[in-house]
């Protein structure tokens, strides 16, 4: 069944695409000029450059590439085996070149990337790696296809900057067909709520590291991606939305049947869409209508602040411009329709059982609040994104979702949301613009007006909590935290501080420009403050005492100082050495010194085309 586009989400689409016109034109031109009309990759390559690409293969491999007559794909992975969710793609490249011959193709290992973990980095000096990984994710992507040797790629990733950044990647060379290969979730551990009480009861010392090591480890136990709903399974949901997935393939467990023959499809669709007579490569693919498509399942999700960042970052990669103001408005007009944890106590695997992205997609495209018209890898529109692969006598099939939420405390219809709204909101106000998650803040906390206490550094709030100077009302102020200063890490490492005191009563808040994590909870929290204090941001004016109003209602963030006073004000400094050179930081000066505003994507290379 299709239905008409909402009205409204109709408005804000030709509004980006308006703001966009040169630039995208600009992205269009380039990656057409990239392509070789009726002819595969490497027929550009001259004898030696070909040797060398396939002097390694098997006879098998080589007689197809010296012939020149199958599409060659790209693997692409952020495999390693220290962090649980890539651990299993160490199979996969054998899997996808197998699959991919016996349907006339071949594949070669393009290349590597890195994969970052931002749980174990988590308040540890390389998470001031941690957000710039992905623009490194992006820049080895491009080397990796830069041989020329490929028609299509598929690009195999599943965390937090891991995606974004191959996207970025695959979008530099957007004239190739390209198909993301997810891992799948790990298998339910103890429960979500189980595990932030034992991190609250060790915040306040009332357990120690042995017990607060056995909850962790009951968690996060096996291969698969971390089963709450932060960045890295909002990345998937935003693949899948994307059309960049296989159908509702996010989140089926690693090591599993289905899971192989799902990979193995990834192959042969990859080289269906190289062997395709009118190739759609991955930059025409996504347009405007799939970024609007992609916020729009943000915000019915209640998926991860980070993509306030990242998905901005992908749009203005296929020149697309898109700021917090789109967010905002898509906010206010899409229901929220799943509670996953944070925003619930279900994980992604109750979520999955529940009905799903399948289930969310088929209720948005029925009520009219996503383009169903758009490209995707299927070769369909994203009608096909509304139904589940099964193995029926060893056969991959595709049936629709189920017709109702099998358990509407996880999901619901647009009819019976859980919100009227998405739960994220531009906040604005004499201290720049910053973004809020609100969709598990109670409604009674969304409103914090107290006066500030101000700090520079992570450690400096967790003592001042643990010397009890922070058991009142307050807003914490934390600073110098935004990409210019130190890479922008999140400050995840707060919440159970934050959560006791606000579960003891006061009323409390954070305002930073730096970020959150993508488990952003029940403690309200101003992220992303644009401008950031290390450029003059009126955040780096904040003294102790001042009265700070956060009003995630009205979407107000304003210090309560008159306009006269603050511009008197100086602007404070920090010392940042100590945040500058260990742990490989010093190698990140220049993204550091390039990198844009949190609003246009804190990219630290160039992501305008015109």
């Amino acid at each position: 069944m299709s239905s008409v586009l909402n009205a409204d989400l109709a408005r804000i689409t030709e509004r980006i695409r308006a703001r966009s016109a040169n630039s995208r034109r600009a992205y269009l031109d380039m990656i057409a000029s990239m392509r070789l009309q009726g002819k595969l990759e490497r027929s550009q390559l001259s004898c030696t450059n070909l040797a060398h690409a396939f002097a390694a293969m098997p006879n098998a491999i080589k007689i197809e590439l010296q012939q020149q007559s199958a599409p060659n794909i790209a693997i692409v992975s952020a495999y390693n085996d220290m962090l649980s969710a890539h651990q299993p793609l160490q199979a996969y490249p054998d899997i996808i070149k197998q699959a991919a011959l016996s349907v006339g193709a071949t594949a070669q290992f393009a290349g590597g990337t890195p994969a970052m973990c931002d749980g174990v980095t988590q308040g540890q000096a390389g998470m001031e790696l941690s957000l710039f990984s992905r623009d490194v994710i992006a820049m080895s992507t491009a080397v990796a296809l830069s041989h020329q040797m490929f028609d299509a790629a598929l690009y195999l990733g599943v965390c937090d900057k891991i995606v974004p950044g191959l996207l970025i990647g695959a979008l530099s060379f957007g004239h190739l067909p390209a198909l993301f290969v997810p891992a799948g979730p790990m298998e339910t551990g103890i429960s979500n709520d189980e595990k932030a009480k034992v991190r609250q009861l060790y915040a306040t010392g009332q357990v120690g590291r042995e017990a607060l090591l056995a909850s962790e480890a009951a968690s996060y136990h096996s291969a698969g991606t971390c089963t709450f709903y932060g960045t890295a399974n909002s990345n998937q949901m935003l693949m899948e939305i994307m059309g960049l997935h296989l159908p509702a393939s996010a989140f089926v467990h690693p090591n599993t049947e289905l899971r192989t023959a799902l990979v193995k499809q990834a192959a042969i669709q990859a080289a269906s869409l190289a062997k395709s007579e009118h190739i759609i490569g991955v930059g025409e693919m996504i347009d405007e209508r799939s970024i609007v498509n992609a916020i729009v399942g943000l915000m019915a999700t209640g998926g991860s602040t980070n993509h306030t960042l990242h998905l901005v970052a992908i749009a203005r990669a296929a020149g697309i411009r898109i700021d917090w103001s789109d967010f905002d408005d898509i906010s206010n007009m899409v229901p929220l329709l799943a509670r996953v944890y944070p925003n619930g106590k279900a994980d992604v695997n109750q979520f999955h059982a529940a009905g799903g992205i399948a289930f969310i997609i088929r209720e948005l495209l029925d009520s009219g609040l996503l383009h169903e018209d758009v490209r995707t890898v299927m070769g369909t529109g994203l009608r096909a994104y509304a139904q589940e692969p099964f193995l029926q006598e060893g056969q991959l099939v595709w049936r629709d979702v189920t017709a109702h939420s099998l358990d509407d405390g996880i999901v619901r219809p647009v009819n019976l949301p859980f919100a009227n709204n998405g739960g994220l909101k531009l906040l604005q106000g004499n201290l720049g613009r910053a973004v809020i998650k609100v969709s598990a803040v109670a409604p009674e906390n969304r409103i914090v007006e107290a006066p500030a206490v101000v700090f520079t550094e992570q450690a400096q709030v967790i003592e001042a909590f643990k010397r009890g100077e922070l058991n009142r009302d307050c807003v914490v102020v934390l600073r110098f935290q935004g990409p210019r200063a130190n890479g922008m890490p999140e400050l995840h490492q707060l919440t159970p501080q934050l959560s006791v005191l606000q579960n003891q009563g006061y009323k409390v808040a954070l305002v930073t420009d730096g970020r959150m994590s993508g488990a952003s909870g029940k403690v309200p929290a101003a992220i992303h403050l644009t401008p950031e204090a290390l450029l003059g941001g009126t955040i780096a004016k904040i003294q102790d005492g001042d009265i700070v109003r956060l009003n995630a209602e009205t979407g107000e963030l304003s210090v309560l100082v008159a306009d006269a006073l603050l511009q008197q004000r100086p602007v404070a400094t920090v010392d940042l050495n100590p945040h500058l050179h260990t742990v490989g930081r010093r190698l990140f000066a220049g993204m550091r010194q390039l990198s844009s505003s949190a609003e246009t994507g804190a990219m630290s290379f160039g992501g305008d085309f015109n």
